[in-house]
Parts: C-alpha cells; sequence; structure tokens
C-alpha cells in the first residue's frame, strides 16, 4: 500500500438525497462505508473530516441576516450530525468507529485531543473529526489539512461526488476543460483552482503529505489510489 495513515476528506453535498431533497442520502453513506472498509481491510489508519453543506451553507446564512461567527458555528454543529450519521454506517459496516469534535458535546461524542486521536488510529479504529477547528473563519478545508498535520497522515483523500480530479476550469459549465493530472500545491494556490481554500493550501506548503483528488462514484478508487495507481489527481509539495 502507498499510504499507512490517510485523512479522507468528504463533503457534506455529496451526502445530500437531491431526488427526495433529504439532507442525508442513505445510500450515499453506505457507499461512504464500503470504500473506508476496503481501506481499513487493507491495514490502512483512516480519519475522515466531513463538512455541512448539505445542512447549512453561507448563503442562507446572509440571506436570513445571521452574524458571520454564529453561522460558522451552526456550520460546525452540522458536521457534527454528519458525523454522528456516518459513524453509524460505518459500525453497521462492522467497524470500530469514534467521533471527536473539536465543540464538546459530551453526551454524543469524544472531545477532540490530538494524542488520543493518533491513539485510536493505531488501534485501527476509523476517527471522524467533527466541529471543525472550533473556531469560526475557518473552513473544512482547513479543518481536513491541520487535522492531517497534527496526526502525521501521509495523504489527504479528497472524494468528489460527480467530478473525477481537479480541472484548469469548472468541468460542470466548460465542456472544454481539461484534467490535470499532477500539480504543486504552489501551483494551486497561485492558480486559485478552487480545490481547496487559500488558508488550507497555504498549511499544506512545506509538509511531506499528498492530496489525491478522484471521483467516490466508484467505491473501489479509493483503494486503486493507495496500490498507486494513476487515477483522479496528485497534488505534492514537489514532483
Amino acid at each position: 500500500m502507498k499510504y499507512k495513515r490517510v485523512l479522507v476528506k468528504l463533503s457534506g453535498e455529496a451526502l445530500k438525497d437531491k431526488k427526495e431533497q433529504q439532507i442525508i442520502d442513505a445510500k450515499m453513506l453506505d457507499k461512504v462505508a464500503e470504500a473506508i472498509k476496503l481501506l481499513v481491510d487493507e491495514k490502512v489508519q483512516v480519519a475522515i473530516v466531513v463538512g455541512a453543506g448539505n445542512i447549512f451553507r453561507g448563503k442562507l446564512a446572509n440571506e436570513i441576516g445571521i452574524e458571520h461567527s454564529v453561522a460558522d458555528y451552526m456550520g460546525m454543529l452540522g458536521t457534527i450530525i454528519n458525523s454522528l450519521a456516518l459513524q453509524s454506517a460505518l459500525e453497521n459496516a462492522g467497524l470500530d468507529c469514534r467521533v471527536m469534535s473539536s465543540i464538546e458535546v459530551d453526551a454524543v461524542c469524544e472531545k477532540y485531543i490530538r494524542r488520543k486521536a493518533i491513539s485510536h488510529l493505531e488501534k485501527g479504529i476509523v476517527t471522524i473529526f467533527a466541529g471543525g477547528t472550533g473556531n469560526p473563519y475557518f473552513t473544512t478545508d482547513t479543518t481536513a489539512t491541520l487535522r492531517a498535520i497534527e496526526i502525521n497522515a501521509d495523504a489527504i483523500l479528497m472524494a468528489k461526488n460527480g467530478v473525477d480530479g481537479v480541472y484548469d476550469k469548472d468541468p460542470t459549465k466548460n465542456p472544454d476543460a481539461k484534467l490535470i493530472k499532477k500539480i504543486t500545491f504552489g501551483e494551486l494556490y497561485e492558480k486559485n483552482l478552487g480545490v481547496m481554500d487559500h488558508t488550507a493550501v497555504a498549511m499544506m506548503l512545506g509538509q511531506n503529505i499528498d492530496i489525491r483528488v478522484f471521483s467516490m462514484d466508484d467505491p473501489n478508487n479509493f483503494k486503486r489510489v493507495l496500490e498507486g495507481e494513476n487515477i483522479g489527481t496528485i497534488l505534492k509539495e514537489r514532483f
């Protein structure tokens, strides 16, 4: 296996049931659980960060008139909801799982403590990091990079719904968009391709952590990435 410890970054939007307009799609949860089980079965240590775009978005906060920091806390609480749903799906798939939150919600999950998180991972327990960084004005992209650095992850796996990598422009709006197979963090920052926010990308500078962007439509893609198969896009400090 190419990587021994990975952090999987999932968007909240990827969990949404768009057909029934429900915030969570049970089939998608099962698909994610299947993919994570493939990794665990290969003895890979797996951490997860999931967003909350299916529950609450900043645009709605602006329309309602909610103050920015309050809206961010609402989003962080949304990640806890998604994390608990994902935990249930993983446990139903036969995996040990813990949710650790930067915002203390003792009744439903553990408080995030770095050393304890690493201990869970070393025991083969899938560990979901909820509650963002615990501070407003930081995205779940930033949370993913921060936690990946803290736990000494080998890679961040960004599993996309309906997109198979990084493109030079939005493929949903531009039929001539071209897939970028590899790109450095510096180039990504300069070109502002929208894969991650600037703060998250800046944090990756100087880090020996790969970022792999690929489609989650096929759960086997997770294993293909681990085996070194050249799918999607790879981002590195340097090539």
